[in-house]
């Protein structure tokens, strides 16, 4: 139809324009009346104006009244005629032709093709993202997730750890047993070997599944499930993005609260982020209450770890004035993964990790190594013995640990094996004392890269609140995890 229009343009064939053809009993009607309406002068074509008649228009009728009342009284004879035949006004009679005159011509040009298929990724978007399997979908996809990066984790960790470990006794025979190859080997050699079996094994795996999830699409229809949770928290789904980043690391979880839309909203997203347990934190629950304790308790401390951030946030809600907005978000199509981004991403993160972290590692093993050689743990570590031994129930040297926490929190796991003198945690702690060390860990403050974040975007009073709290709140919960485990 459009190129048959765009052809008559082009020749203009305003001469001689298309004339659609009524049926034969109003076809006989209307030349009769273009008969008689071509003896008299209009400014009208005079098919046109003959159909204008039948179809009662009084305009028409006026101007052709005016010139020739005998052609009116015909029209009105022609229409009583018409309305006789088919039981209807005349202008409905006409109306009808006109339209099966358009049926007709659309028929002619029209061709049938079967409907498309719905695309595969816009399935998958449908059911993903409905309000009843998309919950389970969502549930199972991120269990079967932390299920993954345990047994990977726990097969890489143990494997590792038995190559590093075993090279023990070659090492001896090169620098000895004295101080010099205790230092270098149970400080440096040490903590780059923690550093490895203990935190890469875990790591490594969750940025790579997150930086999938993110390319692939599923994760803003993750933050789309949760926009009705997050809403009884005064945010929105949106929220539920600088959440799931901060999964992997807390700082671009803080960074990523400038996507929310007012100040209120991004110092309530900043606050529940870093409540979220990083990659590093994971590291701590899956390498010491998964391996150790068991991964039911890995599962329930997730769960009062969301409790908990569901609480507090709630809480913040009411505190802070103002009223939550509504989530507007971009859900871009689900793709296959670009793994060459992927794998991008992952390495920038991994590098990142070992970049940043291994110096501290290594650092922080020599100055306890060396703090244990000049017998100087005990006495810091009698310091915070009225928090850790006597409210938390924890090993005394577990205080020195916390505080390497603060650095980078994986450091935490690494700094107690070389504390304690082993990795074996199940020879020096019991269930109990690794579930409320591992509890405290998550809860209190992630790492000073976290407090840098939070002063660049709130500032140092808001910061300072907010980490202040964070380890009040890890220690307070804590010691009632400690009694209610030892009951």
């Amino acid at each position: 139809m459009l190129e048959t229009a765009i052809e008559v343009i082009e020749k203009k064939r305003r001469t001689d324009p298309l004339k659609p053809r009524y049926g034969k009993e109003i076809e006989e009607r209307i030349e009769e009346l273009v008969e008689l309406l071509s003896k008299i002068q209009l400014r009208y074509p005079s098919r046109w104006a003959a159909i204008k008649l039948l179809d009662e228009d009084k305009e028409v009728e006026k101007e052709v009244l005016e010139v020739s009342p005998k052609i009116v009284a015909t029209a009105e004879k022609i229409r009583a005629e018409l309305e006789d035949i088919h039981g209807h006004s005349c202008p409905t009679v006409v109306s009808s032709e006109r339209y099966q005159v358009a049926s007709r011509i659309s028929k002619e040009i029209q061709e049938i093709t079967e409907p498309l298929k719905t695309p595969i990724r816009e399935k998958l978007h449908t059911i993903t993202t409905h309000k009843i399997f998309g919950y389970p979908i969502m549930l199972t996809t991120l269990l079967t997730v932390f299920i993954t990066i345990f047994t990977f984790g726990d097969f890489t960790s143990s494997l590792l750890g038995d190559f590093f470990f075993g090279l023990k006794p070659t090492f001896d025979s090169f620098l000895g047993t004295g101080i010099v190859g205790e230092l270098v080997w149970g400080g440096a050699i040490d903590g780059i070997a923690g550093g490895i079996t203990v935190a890469l094994p875990y790591i490594l795996p969750f940025y790579f599944i997150l930086y999938l999830f993110e390319d692939s699409g599923y994760l803003s229809r993750i933050a789309f499930l949760m926009d009705n949770l997050m809403h009884k928290m005064g945010l929105h789904g949106k929220a539920f993005i600088p959440v799931m980043l901060s999964f992997g690391c807390n700082v671009p979880g803080c960074l990523g609260c400038r996507i929310m839309e007012t100040t209120r909203e991004r110092l309530l997203t900043a606050f529940v982020v870093t409540l979220v347990p990083c990659a590093a934190t994971s590291v701590i629950i899956l390498g010491l209450v998964g391996k150790f304790v068991g991964i039911q308790w890995v599962l329930a401390l997730y769960i009062i770890n969301l409790i908990i951030i569901f609480a507090l946030g709630r809480i913040a809600f009411k505190a802070l004035p103002g009223e939550p907005t509504e989530l507007i978000m971009e859900m871009s199509d689900y793709r296959i993964p670009h793994m060459k981004t992927v794998l991008k991403q992952t390495w920038f993160r991994l590098r990142e990790f070992i970049v940043m972290a291994f110096p501290l590692i290594i650092a922080g093993s020599v100055v306890i190594k060396i703090a244990e050689v000049a017998n100087l743990l005990e006495p810091i570590a009698s310091i915070f013995n009225p928090v850790t031994v006597t409210w938390l129930g924890l090993p005394a040297v577990t205080g020195i640990a916390l505080i390497f926490g603060v650095l980078r929190k994986e450091l935490t796991l690494i700094m107690l094996g070389t504390l304690l003198g082993t990795t074996n945690f199940a020879l020096v702690m019991t269930p109990a004392q690794m579930i409320v060390f591992t509890l405290v860990v998550m809860l209190y403050i992630p790492c000073v890269a976290t407090i840098g974040a939070l002063v660049k975007e709130f500032g140092w009073k808001k910061a300072s609140l907010i980490t202040v709290f964070e380890i009040l709140l890890a220690l307070l919960l804590g010691g009632i995890a400690f009694r209610l485990l030892t009951i």
